[in-house]
């Protein structure tokens, strides 16, 4: 019976193996190329994942980078525009306060001009007043005296004489 056992079991130890073998065989054609690819399939996929967050960290770098130069510039220009921003306004300010001054210098002479204008004409015109009056006055002076002949002849020859004078 030892042999019998000992045949059986080699003969089953055989068996074994060849169903062993078939089995690997067989897992290897049809499950282990499916699983081994889903498996490659995946580390692919992961390896992407990992390369393609790579390059969006190295992306958003550069892109920070991009922004703080941008940044950068838009304050330097900010600062250049306020600094012309406020020349301009103290040019105009100064332009305008000469402008002004100019203005006000101009009004202060042409009101110094008609003062004077005005003063020569009230002058002008007192003087024709005093003259109006020193003719009216002569007149009725003269009214009285010229009333006698003699009176007249005197006051013409004074009056001769003094033309001949002058």
């Amino acid at each position: 019976m030892e042999t019998l056992l000992g045949e059986f079991s080699t003969g089953l130890f055989i068996w074994q193996t060849i169903l062993f073998l078939g089995l690997a065989i067989l897992l290897r054609k049809f499950a282990w190329k499916p699983i081994l690819s889903a498996v490659n399939e995946r580390e692919e996929k992961i390896q992407n994942a990992i390369d393609g967050a790579k390059a969006a960290e190295a992306k958003m770098e550069q892109l920070t980078s991009q922004n703080e130069q941008i940044l950068r510039e838009a304050r330097e220009e900010r600062d250049i525009i306020l600094k012309e921003a406020r020349t301009a306004k103290d040019s105009i300010v100064g332009d305008a306060k000469t402008s002004a001054k100019k203005e006000a210098t101009k009004i202060l002479e042409d009101a110094k001009k008609s003062i004077e204008n005005e003063k020569q004409k009230a002058i002008t015109e007192l003087k024709n007043q005093v003259a109006a009056l020193s003719i009216e006055i002569s007149e009725k002076i003269l009214g009285h005296e010229l009333a006698d002949k003699n009176k007249q002849q005197a006051l013409m020859d004074t009056l001769v004489d003094d033309v001949n004078l002058n």
